[in-house]
């Protein structure tokens, strides 16, 4: 444990999961929940809402606190306030330490300067003796405020000073510590203490002395916990055998000999990850892990209190650094990239501060962020959790340079309340494509602390909201919602603003969308609605990342890196399109993650002169980088012609023998089903293999404008597609023929 709360109670409460909703019941003012909003949605219970904190130059390695005071340790050289620069004549000399007031964030007047003879001194851990007198501090350094020590020290809280009388000699870096009424507990890089074999972890008193305790590992230790018991010590790191014990980077001992009581053999945690941090309390014993290479375990473990046995287990990719138990839930500091494995966000962007609960690894409603920053590029690194004046204070530290994309440098902070941030601003889509019908599509908010959030829907420049709904969200889910006004008539004009509140915060409104209610149903749509379409992108949006779904499955579309839309060019007399450049950052994906359909069409209208080609749409595994898995998709060859491709074992594709690169619009549909592969062009078949009926089986995204093409036959220069697309539609069953002539004749009727 690098961390120093003097609390170990916390209670469990139950898992709350992120529900898309498929809204389209014409009711006014009605919420489809059964709970509206609230301002931080349960079990979360802190804030996402950063607050003004003093920074360092560098990497906080340690945090701990004691009576409203929170201590950082690291490897810095100067603090300054939130806002400020490096270098700003308001930055003070902190040499390695610095002390903060929990509530306000600013320095206090405890001053100490941690330094070493040779060699780059740092602190890296930190622990409150629990009757709150002693700072332990732990690292690499020879001395505290001159006082020679041997990277380890303890500090009298009340005076700062460090106790002179206490130095144990500790041969090399200290970097984890618990401390307990009459034993500190150590983990690190050396192999002696006060000149006894103590390898990577010792205990000693309080007076320095060492201690029976004997855990010898042979590599490095990196997290030590006292657990709730009293009775055993837990401790993580790099090693393989502790005591001789085959048991790779956790293991349970006896908290007096030091005897391991709970092994973990190899295997239990692949060879090349390790066990960063360690944290405990009556609901049990968490741990944080890394990796190095492939198959490693990155994420977070839940063990029982009582016979250490795992209770769950997530997958994520990202290292984790550090954990913090509060109100029965776990937060995490990491760099999470791909929570693909626990149905959650596919390999993308990195996400550095998330939270589970106790009893479940399902990610909750709880993301801020910082980025990667300075050093290894990690990111946040440590917490501590700082009661004051009634309000609970999470403090995190690490060598991240943002928070929430504001310049913040190794130190932000949390708290239990007020929430002070609102939703984003819903992305509205408006349409009449029925008779006598105004659907109002929006995509879901996100707030990053309450993943359960209530829409209002304003009609006319009104005050009070024409319909009200609850919906859950989370950034990297938010499904799209729709309601169909029934207060309408042929030929009237109604606009419609919609905002986003928490409970207690609520977004700006909407930009007003107008709409003339239709008399008839759109032709074209009304064809494809009619046979069955489980995602239809009309790409009829001006602004925003949002394309919306006018299927009726709520099934929407995320822009990446802003294709242009509202191109005064389209097909089916839809009068728009959305016109992709070619660029290798640039495409289009579903917001859902879908199960593998064992039949399908595809089917879309494009207009291109392109002689590098490009994929026009397909099925893959991520949505913001290039997919590793893919197959399912259309695309065109440098000379034009279109090829329709699955993976069976074996890449299978048809294609048709002319180009469609000239300029014009084309109608095409890829279908798969139990009568094979089928590719139609502008109503008319030209491509076919009755013998191909299966395809990967693997849950992925539907992506439009480009993605991998590697090892595909006939591969164009571009993976990505330059042109127009429009009319996008996926089915869950293969059109016939007719079908496909029907819609292509709808289509380009006049």
């Amino acid at each position: 444990m690098s961390r120093g709360s003097t609390s170990r109670g916390f209670r469990s409460r139950r898992s709350v999961t992120a529900l898309a909703l498929a809204l389209t019941a014409p009711l006014l003012t009605v919420p489809l929940t059964a709970t509206d909003a609230t301002a931080i949605t349960a079990p979360v219970a802190l804030t996402a809402d950063d607050l003004p904190t003093w920074q360092t130059n560098g990497i906080v390695h340690a945090l701990a606190q004691a009576d409203g005071t929170v201590f950082a340790g690291g490897t810095f050289s100067a603090i300054r306030p939130a806002g400020a620069a490096a270098g700003d004549p308001a930055e003070q000399q902190a040499v390695n330490f610095a002390a903060f007031d929990a509530a306000t964030g600013a320095p206090t007047g405890c001053t100490l300067s941690f330094t070493v003879g040779e060699g780059v001194a740092t602190v890296r851990a930190l622990d409150v003796s629990p009757d709150g007198q002693t700072l332990y501090a732990g690292g690499y350094f020879g001395a505290v405020n001159g006082v020679g020590v041997n990277s380890l020290a303890a500090i009298d809280i009340d005076t700062c000073t460090p106790n002179p009388d206490f130095h144990p000699a500790v041969t090399a870096t200290v970097r984890a510590l618990d401390v307990t009424d009459s034993t500190v507990y150590l983990g690190g890089d050396f192999g002696t203490v006060n000149g006894q074999t103590r390898e990577r972890f010792a205990a000693v008193d309080t007076a320095g002395a060492l201690t029976a305790w004997t855990a010898n590992a042979d590599e490095p230790g990196r997290a030590v916990e006292v657990a709730a018991d009293g009775q055993h010590v837990v401790i993580g790191g790099d090693f393989f055998t502790v005591n001789g014990a085959n048991s790779h980077a956790l293991a349970v001992t006896d908290a007096t000999t030091g005897a391991v009581t709970t092994a973990y053999p190899s295997g239990f945690f692949p060879n090349n990850s390790v066990v960063k941090d360690i944290t405990a309390d009556t609901s049990g014993v968490y741990t944080a892990s890394e990796g190095t290479g492939g198959g490693v375990f990155d994420g977070r473990a839940a063990f029982e209190p009582d016979t250490f046995a795992q209770r769950w287990r997530d997958t994520c990719l990202g290292a984790t650094q550090a954990l913090q138990l509060y109100q029965g839930v776990v937060y995490s500091a990491s760099h999470a990239h791909d929570c693909s494995t626990m149905g959650s966000f596919p390999d993308g962007q990195r996400r550095h501060l998330l939270a589970q609960t106790t009893a479940d690894p399902a990610l909750l409603g709880w993301v801020p962020d910082t980025n990667d920053g300075i050093g290894e590029g990690i990111g946040p690194r440590v917490f501590a959790l700082a009661p004051k004046d009634g309000t609970d204070y999470l403090w995190v530290g690490g060598e991240f340079t943002t928070v929430d994309g504001t310049p913040q440098q190794a130190l932000t902070r949390f708290a239990s309340g007020p929430d002070t941030g609102a939703p984003t601003v819903p992305q509205v889509k408006v349409e009449s494509i029925e008779a006598d019908k105004v659907a109002v599509h929006w995509r879901s908010s996100f707030d990053t602390d309450d993943s359960r959030l209530t829409y209002r829907v304003y009609k006319d420049g009104g005050s009070t909201p024409v319909y009200e709904v609850t919906g859950d969200s989370l950034p990297w889910s938010r499904p799209q919602i729709t309601w169909t006004d029934p207060a309408v008539a042929a030929g009237e004009t109604h606009s419609y603003r919609i905002s986003a509140s928490d409970g207690t915060n609520t977004s700006a409104r909407s930009a007003a969308q107008s709409v003339t209610v239709a008399s008839a149903a759109d032709a074209y749509a009304a064809a494809v609605r009619g046979d069955g379409a489980g995602l239809y992108w009309r790409f009829n949006e001006t602004a925003n990342a949002y394309a919306a779904d006018s299927s009726g499955a709520d099934d929407s579309g995320v822009h990446w890196n802003a294709p242009t839309q509202a191109v005064a060019d389209g097909a089916a007399g839809s009068g728009s399109s959305v016109g992709y450049t070619g660029s290798q950052s640039e495409w289009t994906y579903t917001d859902k993650r879908h199960a593998t359909p064992s039949a399908y069409s595809l089917e879309l209208w494009f207009k291109t002169t392109t002689t590098t080609g490009g994929k026009l749409i397909g099925f893959a595994n991520k949505v913001q980088l290039t997919s590793t898995s893919y197959d399912k998709h259309l695309y065109l060859n440098n000379a034009g012609r279109l090829y329709f491709g699955v993976y069976t074992g074996t890449v299978r594709t048809i294609n048709t023998t002319q180009s469609f690169n000239d300029g014009a619009w084309h109608h095409v549909v890829a279908t798969q089903g139990s009568g094979g592969l089928r590719l139609y062009v502008d109503g008319t078949l030209r491509a076919s293999n009755a013998l191909v009926t299966t395809s990967e089986n693997r849950s992925g995204f539907w992506r439009v404008g480009g993605d991998n093409l590697d090892s595909w036959p006939s591969r164009p220069t571009s993976r990505y597609y330059t042109g127009l697309i429009d009319e996008v539609a996926v089915y869950g069953s293969a059109l016939t023929a007719s079908q496909v002539t029907s819609h292509y004749a709808t289509g380009t009727a006049p």
